[in-house]
C-alpha cells in the first residue's frame, strides 16, 4: 500500500481543507452558536490509527478480538464523562447527538409513545418532535411553550401542557434558548405527573462540566449532548444516565440505533474530556458565558430586540421583526463582512424556518481564540453598523483576526 502526503495524493481535497483553514483562521469571526475550535490534541485523536478497527460491543464485551486498546480508550472517556457530569454511567458512543436522542428515546419509550417537549420555535431541536424528523414521525410529540411576555418557560405553563397531554417523557434543554435551563423546576414537573425527564445539554455542555451552570443530575433520569460544541471536543454524541437505565441505554445504542462505534471519535472525545476536567477550562466557561452578556448588553445598546432580553449561557437570540431584515438577509449581509452566524426561528415567528425572523450568536468559538469583553462591546457595535446602518466593517472583522490568531502562527494550542 503506497502512502502519499494529501496534497499529492489527492490535490482537490486538499485545496479544499487549505482553504478552509484560512476561512477559520483569518476570514470569519465564527459566531454560530453550535460551533467551536477544538484543540490540535483533539485533532490528533480524531484523524489517528483508531479508525482502522471495528469495536462492536463494550470495553470487555466486543465482537471482534484485538481491542485492548479500544477498550482502555473508550474506558477513559465513559470515566471522565461521568466525573464531568456527576452521571452513574455514560456511553460515549452515538455518532452524534440525533443518534444520541433516538436511542434515549427507544431506551425509554415505545415507538408511539406520547413525549412533551419545546418546539423548534421556542428553542428546540428538530429532535425534540419536529414533524419532518423521526422523532415527530416515530412518537406523539406535543409541547410545552415559552411566556410570550418574559421569553422564559414558568413552571405553570409547562405542568399545564404535562397534565392535558399526560406524557411517558418530558424533554428539556434547547439549541436557541438564551435562559438557564431550570432541571430542577422541570423534575419537579416531571415528578408531579409521574414521568421520566430527559434533558438534552447539547449547547451547554461545556458550561455544565465547569459547573457554571445548574446540573441535570440528580434531576433528570437520562442526559443526552453532543461533544463538540461549548464542551470543545470530538464531533460526536453521547448518553449520561443513572444506573437503573444504563443497560437499557447502552442496548438501545448497540445493537438498535447504530452498528460498530467510531474510536477515533471516542479516543478524541476522551482527550476533550481530559482538557475539560483542567482547571483553565472553567475559567475559559465562565469567559463564554460573562463574553455572552456583555455581546448582550451591546446589542441591546444598538436597539436590537432580544429574545427574554438578555441571555445566562453562551447565545443571544435577536428578533429582528422591528428592523426590515429576516434572518436569512441578516445571516447573508454579517457573511458578507466575515461574522458567521445562523438565521433563527424566534417564538411566534411569522416567516418560514429557510428566512426566519432572527439570528443566533454565540461565544464559544470567539472566546476559544482568546476574545474577551471588550472585544464582545466591539462585535456588538459592527453588528449594529452591518445590520442597521448597512456599513462595511469587514475591515474591522479582519484587525480581530489578526489580533486574536487560532492554529497558524500561535503559541497557544487552540
Amino acid at each position: 500500500m503506497e502512502h502519499e502526503d494529501i496534497s499529492k495524493a489527492d490535490p482537490e481535497v486538499h485545496d479544499a481543507l487549505e482553504k478552509e483553514a484560512e476561512r477559520q483562521e483569518s476570514e470569519a469571526l465564527e459566531m454560530i452558536a453550535s460551533e467551536n475550535f477544538v484543540p490540535r490534541q483533539v485533532l490528533q485523536a480524531q484523524g489517528s490509527l483508531m479508525t482502522n478497527k471495528y469495536a462492536e460491543g463494550l470495553p470487555g464485551k466486543r465482537y471482534y478480538a484485538g481491542c485492548e486498546h479500544h477498550d482502555t480508550v473508550e474506558n477513559l472517556a465513559r470515566q471522565r464523562a461521568c466525573d464531568l457530569f456527576g452521571a452513574d454511567h455514560a456511553n460515549v458512543q452515538p455518532h452524534s447527538g440525533s443518534t444520541a436522542n433516538f436511542a434515549a428515546y427507544f431506551a425509554l419509550l415505545d415507538q408511539g409513545d406520547r413525549v412533551l417537549g419545546p418546539s423548534l420555535d421556542d428553542g428546540g431541536h428538530l429532535t425534540h418532535g419536529h414533524p419532518v424528523n423521526f422523532s415527530g414521525e416515530l412518537f406523539d410529540f406535543d409541547f410545552y411553550t415559552l411566556d410570550s411576555e418574559t421569553g422564559k418557560f414558568r413552571r405553570e405553563d409547562v405542568l399545564k401542557a404535562a397534565r392535558e397531554h399526560d406524557p411517558e417523557l418530558i424533554v428539556t434543554g434547547f439549541s436557541a434558548y438564551p435562559r438557564e435551563f431550570d432541571f430542577e423546576m422541570f423534575a419537579e414537573v416531571a415528578d408531579e405527573v409521574d414521568t421520566y425527564l430527559m434533558a438534552d445539554v447539547a449547547h451547554i455542555s461545556g458550561l455544565v462540566a465547569a459547573d457554571v451552570h445548574q446540573q441535570p443530575f440528580p434531576h433528570c433520569d437520562v442526559v443526552t449532548t453532543t461533544t463538540h460544541k461549548s464542551i470543545r471536543g470530538a464531533r460526536g454524541g453521547m448518553i449520561l444516565c443513572q444506573d437503573e437505565h444504563a443497560d437499557t441505554i447502552d442496548k438501545s445504542v448497540f445493537p438498535f440505533a447504530q452498528g460498530g462505534p467510531l474510536m477515533h471519535q471516542v479516543a478524541a472525545k476522551a482527550v476533550s474530556f481530559k482538557e475539560a476536567q483542567k482547571p483553565r477550562f472553567e475559567d475559559y466557561a465562565r469567559q463564554i458565558r460573562r463574553n455572552a452578556e456583555v455581546l448582550a448588553e451591546g446589542l441591546r445598546g444598538q436597539g436590537f430586540d432580544l429574545v427574554s432580553g438578555g441571555t445566562d449561557t453562551h447565545l443571544v437570540l435577536v428578533d429582528l421583526r422591528d428592523t426590515d431584515l429576516t434572518g436569512k438577509q441578516a445571516e447573508r449581509r454579517l457573511e458578507e463582512n466575515g461574522v458567521v452566524s445562523n438565521k433563527n426561528a424566534v417564538p411566534d415567528d411569522p416567516e418560514p424556518p429557510q428566512v426566519t425572523s432572527g439570528i443566533r450568536l454565540g461565544t464559544p468559538a470567539l472566546t476559544t481564540r482568546g476574545m474577551g469583553e471588550a472585544e464582545m462591546r466591539e462585535i456588538a457595535d459592527l453588528i449594529g453598523d452591518v445590520l442597521l446602518r448597512d456599513e462595511d466593517r469587514s475591515d474591522a472583522v479582519e484587525q480581530l483576526l489578526q489580533e486574536f490568531p487560532l492554529y497558524r502562527n500561535s503559541e497557544v494550542d487552540y
